[in-house]
């Protein structure tokens, strides 16, 4: 494969621009979730709330990658992250309605099964002989819109009120414009044969499902993490603002993290048999977390915390590239397990978590969950990396 051109940069940046806003509206729940229990909504209930969300998005990300993989729809990309900003941007318009507040948060998934296959497919095609760096920026990318969203949101929400929430679409709306104007709606859209697909599926069956075990129970914490902390701090007196700026420390040196190691990858690919960078980065978060939970708030857990993310999400990028070279034609369909089913998974073990927090209180329940990182490390022991392609 060759090395990547000026053309494919600018496409994988306004790819990665789409993720940012993307995964801006997908961190939404989670980040209004507190305000949602101030309104009167349970915990549990709240929670179930990202649940359905995840759910959805989860259970047809493989359906539209395994189309992606078949038609190649460039479309999917733009009209995807138009259809989540508009479905999200009205959950203040419905927050009295909890049935309301369901439906928005199932039709919104949609949006980005939509996008996540189609554009991880495009993103692994443009990126050449530095895929798993450039999947790294396009992954980093989500996960620094992530972290902008309680930065931007709360404080939004605070001086405006939940009510004003429609014109949070705007963002998604800009978003889509610029990929609308940036990818060539001529560009190649080879048909791949579905058995061949299918067959290529079947054979790496075994790998694919470890992995996504380890995408699972790493998302299970990350997701928990994002939704429960801002209740951990404001146990400890912190207030929703202040709490706000520490997840996105949490979320921000993740993204950081994501894109070194990405760029690491790149170099050690198909030198151990076993992917050393992926099992450390997950094994070493958990002592990490769990370290920070005990620690005084202060300069020096604020450091742990920024460390502990960075770890965490250190091999986002790898697990997604793993997935789609072990899966072969049906690389689109395998960027839409680990994005979509795995992330999914992980999203549904939120509303666990939601209820450890109503039955045994948040400290003990994070303190828990934060085990997830190290088991998931542990499985990444049994995978075998792929060995680096002769093109790169």
């Amino acid at each position: 494969m060759e090395n990547t051109n000026k053309n494919s940069v600018t496409q994988i940046f306004a790819l990665a621009f789409a993720h940012l806003v993307n995964d801006w509206y997908g961190n939404l729940l989670a980040t209004v979730l507190p305000l949602l229990v101030l309104a009167g909504i349970s915990v549990s209930k709240s929670a179930f709330l990202i649940s359905i969300f995840t759910l959805t998005s989860s259970v047809m990300q493989p359906i539209f990658g395994f189309l992606v993989d078949r038609y190649n729809q460039k479309w999917l990309v733009y009209v995807g992250t138009v259809w989540m900003a508009v479905q999200l941007s009205l959950i203040g318009l419905v927050q009295d309605n909890y049935t309301l507040l369901m439906l928005i948060a199932a039709l919104s998934g949609l949006g980005t099964a939509a996008f996540h296959p189609q554009a991880s497919f495009m993103v692994g095609k443009l990126g050449g002989s530095r895929k798993a760096f450039w999947m790294g920026f396009f992954i980093s990318m989500g996960n620094v819109g992530m972290a902008l969203t309680p930065l931007l949101v709360i404080p939004y929400l605070n001086h405006f009120g939940l009510e004003k929430s429609p014109f949070l679409a705007i963002p998604g709306i800009i978003a889509a414009i610029f990929v609308l104007l940036s990818i060539p709606r001529n560009a190649e859209t080879k048909k791949i044969d579905a058995k061949a697909s299918l067959r290529d599926l079947r054979t790496s069956l075994i790998p694919l499902l470890k992995i996504l075990s380890v995408v699972s129970l790493r998302s299970w914490a990350y997701f928990s993490l994002i939704a429960f902390l801002p209740l951990f701090y404001q146990a400890q007196g912190i207030p929703l603002s202040s709490s706000s700026r520490l997840v996105f420390l949490m979320l921000f040196t993740g993204a950081l993290g994501g894109l070194f190691g990405g760029y690491i990858w790149d170099k050690i690919r198909g030198k151990t048999k076993i992917n050393w960078l992926l099992v450390l980065s997950l094994v070493i978060s958990s002592p990490l977390f769990f370290i920070y939970l005990h620690m005084p708030f202060g300069i020096l857990s604020l450091v742990v915390l920024g460390i502990a993310g960075a770890f965490l999400l250190a091999t986002f990028s790898v697990t997604v590239i793993m997935a789609q070279e072990a899966a072969g034609k049906s690389a689109a369909l395998a960027s839409g397990l680990m994005l979509g089913l795995g992330v999914g998974i992980g999203g549904l073990g939120v509303s666990i978590t939601g209820l450890g927090v109503e039955h045994f209180g948040i400290a003990p329940t994070l303190k828990i969950l934060v085990c997830l990182p190290l088991l998931a490390g542990l499985l990444a022991t049994t995978l075998r990396s792929p060995q680096r392609a002769k093109n790169g």
